[in-house]
C-alpha cells in the first residue's frame, strides 16, 4: 500500500542528535550502512525529510571515512563551517561540510587515531574554545574517555588520552554482565562545574537509561548523580531508553533526544524520542538535571516524495 504523503510516519533513528541552526532543527541518527540521513522541522513537532543534500543523506558512504557501521552522529559548528563527528567501521571520524544537510566529506578519508575500537564521539569546546573528544573505547567493556584535540580538529593529542567514567552503579549493569557498558556521552557547562550525560547497560537490555556526572575540569575526575537513572523505562515507560544528545530549542529551553526500544518484545528498529529538562540550580553551585516525564513523545515525519 502507496503511503500518503501527507501521512506521518514514525522516525526510527538510533543514537540520535537534534542540531539547531538560523530557526531550523536538524535531527540526523544511526540508521543506515549508506551513511547519515537528516530531517528537519521548524517547531520539533513537524519533521520533513529524508532531507539531506545526496539522496536524503547528509553524509553518504564514499565520500568520508567508513563503508560500514555508520552509528552515533554528531553535528556542530566550528570557525564558520559544520562538522559531523561519527563511528564507522568501529572508529571516530569527522567530516566537514557548508550546510547542515550536507553533503558532509573529507579531502582524505581517515580516522581519528587512537588504540583499540573507539565509537560514540562528542566533541566540546571548553570556555577558551580548547576541543576535546569524548568517546567510547572498548576495552574490556564500553568506557568513556576524554583527548585534547588539536584547534584544526584534524586529530587527538598524542597522550592526553583519560578515563572519565566505567560501570560501577547497579543502575549501570542490572543484569550482572562481565562487559559494562557506558557512553553516548554529551558534555556540557553550566556555572563553573561541566556535565557528562550518559547511557550506560547494553543498549539492547530494556534496562538501557541515561545518567550523568559532573566534574569542576573537562577532564575530570566525575563524579556521578546519586538520583541516577534520569531517563529509564521505569519513568519513561519505554524499554531501551537511552543514548541522545542535549540541545537547547530557539527559546533556550533544554531537550533531550534519545532512542527506545521498537516494542516490549523488539528492539528494532529503534524509535526516536524527545524529552523535556530543566536545570535547577542547587546551593552548592552545582545543579541538578531534571526530566519532565510527562512531555516525553515520540517523533515522526512527513516522508519527501
Amino acid at each position: 500500500m502507496k503511503q500518503n504523503r501527507n501521512t506521518p510516519s514514525s522516525l526510527n533513528l538510533a543514537d540520535p542528535t537534534i542540531f539547531y541552526d538560523k530557526g531550523t532543527y536538524y535531527l540526523y541518527g544511526t540508521s543506515s550502512d549508506k551513511g547519515f540521513l537528516v530531517y528537519q522541522s521548524k517547531d520539533l513537532t513537524s519533521w520533513t525529510g529524508p532531507v539531506g543534500k545526496k539522496d536524503g543523506f547528509a553524509l553518504a558512504k564514499g565520500d568520508a571515512f567508513g563503508d560500514k557501521g555508520f552509528w552515533a552522529p554528531q553535528v556542530f559548528k566550528y570557525r564558520a563551517k559544520f562538522y559531523m563527528a561519527y563511528t564507522a567501521n568501529e572508529q571516530i571520524a569527522i567530516a566537514e561540510s557548508d550546510s547542515p544537510l550536507g553533503p558532509f566529506t573529507q579531502d582524505t578519508p581517515k580516522a581519528i587515531s587512537g588504540t583499540g575500537k573507539q565509537i560514540d564521539p562528542f566533541v566540546f569546546f571548553d570556555d577558551k574554545g580548547k576541543p576535546f573528544l569524548y568517546h567510547v573505547k572498548l576495552q574490556e567493556g564500553n568506557k568513556i574517555f576524554v583527548s585534547e584535540m588539536d584547534s584544526y580538529l584534524n586529530d587527538v593529542i598524542p597522550g592526553t588520552a583519560k578515563l572519565c567514567i566505567s560501570a560501577s552503579a547497579q543502575w549501570e549493569n542490572t543484569e550482572n554482565t562481565k562487559w559494562l557498558v557506558t557512553e553516548g556521552p554529551t558534555v556540557f557547562k553550566r556555572g563553573k562545574y561541566y556535565y557528562m550525560i550518559y547511557s550506560a547497560n547494553d543498549f539492547r537490555s530494556k534496562d538501557y537509561a541515561v545518567g550523568y556526572a559532573t566534574s569542576l575540569s573537562p577532564r575530570g575526575p566525575w563524579t556521578k548523580y546519586q538520583g541516577n537513572p534520569i531517563i529509564s523505562r521505569n519513568n519513561v515507560g519505554h524499554n531501551g531508553t537511552g543514548h541522545g544528545d542535549l540541545f537547547q530549542d530557539n527559546e533556550g529551553k533544554y531537550h533531550y533526544v534519545m532512542h527506545t526500544h521498537y516494542s516490549d518484545t523488539k528492539v528494532e528498529k529503534r524509535r526516536t524520542g524527545l524529552i523535556d529538562l530543566q536545570i535547577k540550580p542547587q546551593d552548592d553551585g552545582t545543579a541538578v538535571i531534571m526530566t519532565n516525564i510527562s512531555s516525553f513523545r515520540f517523533l515522526s515525519h512527513y516522508i519527501n516524495r
